[in-house]
């Protein structure tokens, strides 16, 4: 599951990179990298611990 995180976080930020070079979109490229944030963070908090 967290690489499903991780790869939907580097699918959301390539979005956002071409998006702002093709600034067409607008807003919803900022959307799209705040998504791609929180699913790294998550992907982080979610990480198992070995103890």
């Amino acid at each position: 599951m967290n690489s499903l995180l991780y790869i939907i976080a580097v699918i959301l930020i390539i979005g956002w990179a071409i998006g702002v070079f093709f600034t067409a979109v607008g807003g919803l490229i900022h959307v799209l990298l705040v998504i791609a944030v929180i699913a790294i963070i998550l992907g982080i908090l979610r990480k198992p611990t070995a103890v």
